[in-house]
């Protein structure tokens, strides 16, 4: 605290500490641990869950939610999350900046929950399903919950607090799947997946308040937070843009399609999507907040970038390589046999995710070194490619939207990265070195469970997945062990605290 010539006593959260290197990781490392390991462990229980209310309702219920979803996803992305970001990170955050902060995130809610309803009849409209209005009027509920999650998240992320925010974020996806089971089992269809997100964002709301002591009055006058302004705003931009590229084939395709087959693509989607949305966001907030604190010394963003990459497709790329030559057991014991359409748009979606999980790794490392700009304009780049790539590709169904991904994906991630790696001190071949061991060892895994797959006579979908699937965990770690030794000591020692 300190006290203005006035009398006034404000509080003021510490400035980022100039600490060691070594200081610095071990806050990552704990970190990535509560962040990541509790988001693993909420998502096993929350997918547990996802997955019995997918295997209830119908493939037209999840293309009527899709509907919904893409306005929901275009106003949540000016929700005024940027605007936290540039509380993390600036230099002070006084509490008269956190006041004016919580000011701005109620004023830009608020407007975006009317705006919500009263668009509720024209995207019903464009869509020519009339229930798509009365859904969109309950989901502007989430908008209420939002200023009272962003601001704390805002001030436990700057302190590198993860621990007590992971704890929020598990009981609140504990909340959200519980509401989902309940509903599925009540009968009530496509409202299950409405109040299943309320229910979390009310207690995750409650919860990270509580976490971060943050409840406090509003101010209203902005006098001297247009940096806060003019950063979120341009993070607000980029996400715009973000929203034209990840939505649009929604977009696209609720128009043309009926709701049952917009439910198979959405919900292939969801499946292929699981790691690079559920798992790198978690991370990349760790990231933001450690590239925030180096954004002094270029070298030291540099290193812990490629260390992130190299950790994450490490993890990512078997991932994605199992998904697809495990595709149709998989579908068939987790989503269900109502479901079997969607097999191959699964087995095909999933290859492309890698190009997708290394596009969303540029944001936090250009973003921290106060370059926004650049993740403003990829977003551009990106939402100018894939949109055109969709609206072709979708006259030829979902074959169609899936071949856009691999038309439009390569050269979008190559422009966003010949443009981000200067600006973050990296070089296109340290990045290409780093990616390339896990890349062989999981083509490795997939050609080997690929073949195991075509020599077995037919088996149960249970028995035919579990056998897939730990040969090809065995086949990742031994070829990992004998031909990427330097890349699996060094994750290794990063996970222990020991890397350079």
């Amino acid at each position: 605290m300190r006290r203005l010539d006035d009398g006034t006593v404000t509080e003021s959260l510490p400035a980022p500490p100039n600490r060691p290197n070594e200081s610095l990781r071990s806050q990552v490392r704990s970190a990535v641990i509560w962040r990541s390991g509790t988001q693993i462990l909420g998502q096993m229980l929350t997918w547990a869950s996802t997955f019995v209310v997918i295997r209830v309702l119908s493939p037209s219920d999840y293309g009527l939610f899709a509907m919904t979803q893409v306005v929901l996803v275009l106003l949540n992305m000016l929700n005024g999350y940027g605007l936290a970001s540039a509380l993390i990170q600036r230099r002070d955050a006084t509490r008269h900046a956190q006041r004016q902060l919580f000011g701005m995130l109620i004023l830009l809610n608020g407007a975006l929950g009317l705006a919500q309803f009263a668009c509720a009849p024209l995207a019903a409209a464009y869509y020519r399903q009339p229930m798509v209005a009365d859904l969109l009027r309950v989901q502007a509920l989430l908008y209420c919950a939002t200023p009272f999650i962003a601001l704390p998240y805002a001030m436990l992320a700057r302190a590198m607090d993860f621990r007590r925010q992971a704890q929020v974020n598990f009981a609140s996806g504990i909340a959200g799947a519980v509401t989902a089971l309940a509903g599925a089992w009540l009968g009530w269809g496509v409202w299950t997946l409405v109040a299943a997100p309320i229910a979390l964002f009310a207690v995750r709301a409650v919860g990270m308040t509580w976490a971060a002591r943050s409840l406090m009055w509003p101010s209203f006058d902005f006098r001297g937070a247009g940096d806060i302004a003019r950063y979120g705003a341009t993070m607000a931009t980029g996400q715009v843009f973000w929203f034209l590229q990840s939505q649009a084939d929604v977009f696209i395709a609720g128009r043309l399609f009926d709701p049952h087959m917009l439910g198979i693509y959405t919900t292939s989607l969801f499946l292929t999507q699981i790691f690079v949305s559920k798992f790198v966001p978690p991370l990349n907030e760790v990231a933001f907040s450690a590239y925030a604190r180096l954004r002094e010394d270029r070298a030291a963003v540099a290193s812990a970038f490629l260390k992130s990459v190299q950790l994450i497709m490490v993890v990512a790329l078997p991932f994605y390589f199992g998904l697809a030559v495990t595709a149709y057991p998989l579908v068939e014991v987790v989503l269900g046999p109502k479901w079997s359409e969607a097999a191959p748009v699964v087995q095909w979606l999933a290859l492309a995710m890698p190009m997708m999980t290394l596009q969303v790794l540029y944001s936090p490392a250009s973003d921290a070194c106060g370059r926004p700009g650049i993740s403003a304009w990829n977003g551009a780049i990106g939402a100018a490619l894939l949109p055109v790539a969709f609206l072709v590709g979708v006259h030829w169904g979902i074959a169609g939207l899936v071949a856009a991904w691999f038309a439009a994906y390569p050269l979008y991630l190559a422009i966003s990265t010949w443009r981000t790696l200067p600006a973050i001190g990296v070089r296109a071949r340290d990045l290409f070195s780093a990616v390339l061991p896990a890349l062989r060892a999981a083509i490795a895994m997939a050609a080997i469970v690929f073949l195991l797959d075509r020599a077995f006579p037919a088996l149960p979908a249970l028995v035919q997945l579990m056998l897939l699937s730990v040969t090809g965990a065995l086949a990742y770690a031994a070829w990992l062990a004998v031909f990427a030794r330097p890349t699996l000591r060094a994750v290794i020692a990063l996970l222990r605290n020991r890397g350079g």
